[in-house]
């Protein structure tokens, strides 16, 4: 890559890296493999860089690291390693969940989301964390926009059903 093409990747880089992370960390709920995950998305696309049509525009630059990403942590996630939890003692009974008066803290919001499907996970932080519309979320994931408005439905159902009976304002938006 010359110069001027590096000088680019490396200023969106900077900007960009925190808010990658963040949203791989909203995806995977873990920021040891939200870190491994921004890698490998902005990996991709410097190995990318100078075939991506439109990387002046960051608007193109960001809807192809929030695919590359999606991606990277869908793939994870259907890994077998990734389905098994390991625990010392096996509990006698279900604990009990306290989300504050029915307000959810952000560990609960976090480890809730952590129990939603990735593919629903990745609707529901693209379209509520990163604030993209339903035309938008639907280009970033390559699919319809039918796809991501029944996505979304059935990935705010999964997360009222762990989050607990409690949480009633968790609406998809039109």
């Amino acid at each position: 890559m010359d110069t001027s093409a590096e000088q680019e990747f490396a200023e969106y880089f900077d900007a960009r890296r925190d808010t990658v992370r963040r949203t791989a960390f909203l995806m995977c709920g873990d920021w040891h493999r939200a870190d491994d995950h921004a890698q490998a998305a902005f990996v991709a696309l410097h190995r990318h860089w100078r075939r991506i049509r439109g990387r002046d525009d960051v608007r193109v630059l960001d809807a192809w690291v929030r695919r590359t990403l999606m991606r990277s942590v869908v793939d994870e996630s259907r890994r077998p390693w990734r389905r098994e939890r390991f625990t010392p003692e096996v509990p006698d009974a279900a604990p009990a969940r306290d989300a504050g008066d029915g307000v959810a803290t952000r560990e609960t919001l976090v480890a809730a989301l952590r129990s939603v499907p990735s593919r629903q996970r990745a609707v529901l932080v693209l379209r509520y964390f990163d604030d993209l519309d339903v035309a938008a979320t639907a280009e970033a994931l390559g699919c319809s926009e039918g796809t991501v408005k029944s996505q979304t439905s059935h990935g705010l159902a999964a997360l009222r059903a762990a989050l607990g009976d409690g949480i009633d304002d968790l609406r998809p938006a039109g």
